[in-house]
C-alpha cells in the first residue's frame, strides 16, 4: 500500500505516521507538508509544499496511491468562521479534489472530531464548518471516504502536541487518560489506535464513512 499523509507534523499525523512505517503492508509512505520531518527511514518520502491551497506543481508526485491520510487541522479558538472556514474547508477541498481526479482509486481518510454536526446548522461553529467540510468530502468521487471523529487522543511513543498548552495537559494527565483508555475506551484513544484503526479501513473498509471513537478502537482491535 502507497500512502500519502497530510499533516505528519502534528499530534496525529505523527502517530500515523509512526503506524505506517511500522506496518509491513504499507511498501512507502509520502509526507506533504510546509515543515520538515526530521526522521529518517527507508519507507519515508517527505515533500515540502509552501501553498497548500495550489497543488498543480505537484501532481505528477501525487498519482498512484491507495490510501491518504489527511491529519491537517487547526483550533478555532480564537477564530471567526471565515477564518476557519479558509483553513479547515477550504484547504481540505482543494486537496481532496486534486486527489480524487488523480488517484480515484484512492481510500481518503479525514481526522474530523467528535461532536461534528453533520446537518451544518447548529451553534458550534467549529461542529458545522467540519461537518460542511465532511459532507463535501463525502461527495468525491474516491473509491471510499472515512471521516475518523476521535474524542480526548492520547499521545503515546514519543509523539507530542506542537501547542505547548496542549502539551502540557498530556504531560500532566498522561496516567489518568491510560487509566481512562483501559476503562473506559469509548472516551479516550491514541495516536497508536487512530494510525492503526486508519490503515485497518484503507486496507480492509469500514462499516460505515462516518467513524466515531468506539469504532476507531474496534477497527485498531482487527488490525493484526
Amino acid at each position: 500500500m502507497r500512502v500519502l499523509l497530510f499533516g505528519a507534523t502534528g499530534m496525529v499525523g505523527q502517530g500515523v505516521l509512526r503506524e505506517c512505517l511500522l506496518a509491513a503492508d504499507v511498501q512507502e509512505v509520502v509526507a506533504v507538508g510546509r515543515t520538515p520531518l526530521t526522521q529518517e527511514h527507508g519507507k519515508l518520502h517527505q515533500v515540502l509544499h509552501s501553498d497548500m491551497l495550489d497543488f498543480q506543481p505537484l501532481e505528477n508526485l501525487l498519482q498512484g496511491f491507495d490510501a491518504c491520510f489527511f491529519c491537517l487541522g487547526v483550533s478555532s479558538a480564537g477564530m471567526n468562521e471565515a477564518r476557519y472556514t479558509h483553513l479547515t474547508y477550504d484547504l481540505t477541498l482543494v486537496a481532496a479534489s486534486t486527489l480524487a481526479r488523480l488517484n480515484p482509486q484512492m481510500t481518503f481518510i479525514y481526522v474530523s472530531g467528535a461532536g461534528t454536526d453533520s446537518s451544518e446548522t447548529g451553534q458550534s461553529m467549529w461542529a458545522r464548518v467540519k461537518g460542511k467540510t465532511e459532507n463535501a468530502l463525502l461527495r468525491l468521487p474516491f473509491k471510499a471516504v472515512y471521516l475518523f471523529r476521535p474524542g480526548i487522543i492520547q499521545p503515546l511513543h514519543g509523539v507530542r502536541s506542537k501547542t505547548p498548552l496542549y502539551q502540557a495537559f498530556y504531560s500532566v494527565l498522561g496516567p489518568v487518560l491510560s487509566f481512562v483508555r483501559r476503562v473506559k475506551p469509548a472516551w479516550v484513544v491514541s495516536t497508536e489506535t487512530v494510525g492503526r484503526a486508519m490503515l485497518q479501513a484503507a486496507s480492509l473498509g469500514a462499516p460505515q464513512p462516518v467513524v466515531e471513537q468506539a469504532q476507531i478502537n474496534r477497527l485498531a482491535a482487527e488490525r493484526h
